[in-house]
Order: structure tokens, then sequence, then C-alpha cells
């Protein structure tokens, strides 16, 4: 454990400081809108002697909202929520500047967990979350659930207990729909202990990051790894949330053809409607040569899909967990692996043909790129400033329950962006207020 201050930090290097400065410069050159939260949470410190435990991408723009808690007097510990998307620079530089930061590229499970438990350990008033892990294993250790993930995280905080723990926890945010999904079970389980503010669930959240965010970065991350010629291939879109929805327009962008799986028939009929091929896995697999799964479920594609799909097939994955693609079909349908480049590994399958997959199966956008532009998470990440402000505020009213972020809040962080963006919309008379809210006039 290393020390700047009185904060601990553990990093991969903590040379790599200056280098981070630089990408977290360049993301704030892009996030005005966090920006201005930041000035106004400098000035009136409405986080003042609140500790914050943060499971989140340790990402450059995860550093810009990190640098905005701080400056609205928060105490921050922050530790990754995928073992290989933290931005060691960025991990760098936060420590440098007295941020608890336990976080570095390739962590292993164990690393990971223990990582989650010295956030624990701290004893947060706030929690914030991508994926839930954070607040999965702090329900884990008091609801007594042996698991091997939680009692990891206890060895590192043993002396914590568990009741006063929860009791100090004002109430938690997600940034992801895995993680509200996760969180929703939990609340229907009757084991939620503390409110959520569900920030993937606010317009300015989902509408813009799972849509153009997880788009551009996805392909990105793809064209990364690989640098194949997308227009002409044949992308097969397993899932057309948000999220799909995003990826299966910038792949048609590029000039993909493009072929969309869902088990939803509303989603399935949107994704007729905007023009794409819709069928099963089944009949995509023989015809498809990059396959994408966004569906936040486990084994997406299994073994009977892998086996019927074409040599020099690529699978990537842009859901939060590595569970979409099974990997243990894959390993048993396999005679040979090898990795060939950084981030594609070749499976040789039983029936001769190769088989490539990315990134190990974990979130393509942030193992082989950079994530979503800063530009998105801009909104994003303010809508998580504003709802740990909101929960310090609101939260002993609360039941724990998964809400989401009030309406007003969100409307704000779309008109910041439209005013950092040098746009002006129009705004109701008094008279088209009044016809709105009455039932009088007629035809």
């Amino acid at each position: 454990m290393y020390y700047r201050g009185l904060m601990e930090y553990l990093v991969k290097d903590i040379k790599l400081w200056k280098k981070g400065e630089e990408m977290i410069y360049w993301a704030e050159r892009h996030m005005p809108v966090l920006l201005r939260i930041r000035q106004r949470f400098k000035k009136e410190k409405p986080l003042h002697g609140i500790k914050i435990g943060a499971s989140l991408h340790v990402t450059k723009e995860t550093a810009v909202l990190v640098r905005t808690l701080v400056a609205g007097g928060a105490e921050v510990y922050l530790v990754p929520c995928n073992p290989l998307s933290t931005q060691d620079e960025v991990a760098a530089a936060l420590a440098n500047e007295g941020v608890g930061v336990y976080a570095w590229r390739g962590m292993n499970f164990e690393e990971y967990y223990m990582a989650i438990g010295r956030v624990i350990a701290k004893k947060p008033a706030i929690t914030m979350d991508d994926g839930a892990d954070l607040i999965t294993t702090i329900h884990k250790i008091y609801w007594k659930v042996k698991e091997k993930d939680a009692e990891i995280a206890l060895k590192v905080c043993k002396g914590v207990n568990a009741e006063t723990l929860v009791k100090n926890i004002k109430g938690g945010t997600e940034e992801t729909t895995t993680g509200v999904n996760r969180l929703k079970a939990m609340e229907r389980d009757g084991v939620l202990l503390y409110p959520i503010i569900a920030v993937n669930e606010s317009y300015t959240k989902y509408l813009f990051d799972n849509r153009y965010g997880t788009g551009q970065s996805t392909l990105d991350g793809i064209l990364r790894a690989t640098n194949v010629l997308i227009a002409g291939k044949t992308v097969v879109v397993c899932g057309y949330g948000w999220c799909g929805r995003g990826i299966a327009l910038r792949a048609r962008g590029l000039g993909a053809y493009v072929v969309v799986t869902e088990v939803n028939p509303i989603r399935a009929l949107e994704a007729i409607f905007d023009g794409f091929t819709v069928t099963s896995l089944d009949k995509a697999a023989e015809i498809g040569d990059i396959f994408i799964t966004a569906t936040g479920n486990i084994n997406v594609i299994r073994g009977e899909h892998i086996i019927k799909m074409k040599d020099g097939a690529i699978l990537a994955n842009a859901g939060h967990f590595n569970v979409e693609i099974s990997l243990k079909d894959l390993e048993e349908l396999s005679v040979k692996k090898r990795r060939i480049k950084e981030n594609v590994e070749e499976y040789e399958l039983v029936n001769g043909r190769k088989i490539y997959l990315l990134c190990e199966g974990r979130l393509v956008n942030l193992v082989a790129a950079e994530g979503h532009p800063s530009e998105v998470m801009d909104m994003s990440f303010s809508n998580q400033a504003l709802a740990v402000e909101y929960l310090i505020k609101e939260g002993a009213k609360l039941k724990p329950k998964v809400y989401k972020l009030p309406n007003e809040l969100d409307m704000r962080v779309a008109e910041l962006k439209l005013e950092a963006m040098g746009i002006t919309i129009d705004k109701l008379t008094e008279e088209q207020k009044k016809y709105l809210s009455s039932w009088r006039a007629g035809t």
C-alpha cells in the first residue's frame, strides 16, 4: 500500500501520473456540463465530509467526475468495475491528487474483489456503481451470502460491522442497464438495503450514452483490435435495446449489412421498421462475419451457434460482463487456442474452422479502445454528480428501492448541454402552457 498525504492507493505505476493528467485534460475540454456543475460544487460544497465509494471504469472521463465530487467536498475511494477497463495513467493521476485509488489494468478475480473490500472498509456514505459489483458485495456481506467474491472482500474489511456499514449509507447510484437489472431483482427479492438512483434510466443517459456512445465506441474497439474492413461485412447484433440500436446504426453507417437478433417481439419489430434484417441467432450464425452481443444476459452465443459460424468469424461483446459469449462452449469446441495479437484470440474448432474472440469476451469498447467519447459521458456523469447531491439531501426520506433521477434534474442536464453547444430552443408561451394544462378547449 502506498500513500499520497493521508490517502492510500494501489496503482500500476504512480510515475504515469503526468500522462494521465494530459488524458484527463483532454476529457475535460469535451465535458462542459460537468465542469459547470464542478464550478457550483466548488462554491457550495454540497458533498462536504461525505465518503464516496465508487466502482466505475477508471477512465479519463471518470476522472473528471471524481474531480467534480472532490471539488464538492467529498472524499472519494475508487475501484474498477471491470478488470480490463482501467487506464493506468488515469489511475496514477488520481492517486497523485490524493484520491484513494485501488486499480490497475489486468487485475485477477481476487485482486478485483480485494479492491472492492478496501472501499467497503472505508465505510462510504454513498456508493456509485457501474454493474453493481460494489453494492452486491456489500449486500452479500450483510446477508452472509457465502460466495467467493464476498469472502475475498471480507478479508480486507473484516473489522467492519455489516449493520453499522449499511446504516451509514445514505444511498447509491447505478450507471448501466446490467447493474439496474441486478438491483431491481434485489428489490423484488426484498433484500435491497438502501435507496438507489438508477442513473441509467435518465433520458440524458440511455438515449445518448447507450445509443451514440456504445454505437461508436464498440465499432471503435473492434477496429482497433482487428483493423478489418466493416463495409461489405455481415454484422450480427444480438439485442436491440438502446445499445444494440446504436451498434446497428453505426455498423450500417460503415457499410455493413446488419442482421439483428432479439427475444422481445416489440424490439424485433422496431429493428425491422428501422430497416434491419431480423432473424434467429441460429440462422444468423451461418451468415455472420462479425457478431456483437449487447443484451446484458448470459450465454447468448452458445456452442450450437459457434459450430455453425464461418471460418474467420469474429466475436465481440458490448455487454457489461463477460458472460454473453459462452466461453465454456467455445473452449469445449476448440482443439487449439492461441493469442495472435493484443485483444485477439484464435480458436481452432473441431470442424477445422477458426473463430476469433476479442478481449476475452469482455467489453470490447473499453478493453480495445477508450470507451465512450467524452462528449456523451459529459451527460451521463453529470447525472451521476447530481444524483449524489440529491441522495445527500433526500436519501433519508427514500425507502430501499430503485428510483429514477428526478425529471427536473435530467432536463437540467439537457439544458446545460444545449447551452454549452451554443444552441437555443423555443419556450412555451403562457397561452400554450394554459392550453396544454386544460381540458376545456375544444377543436
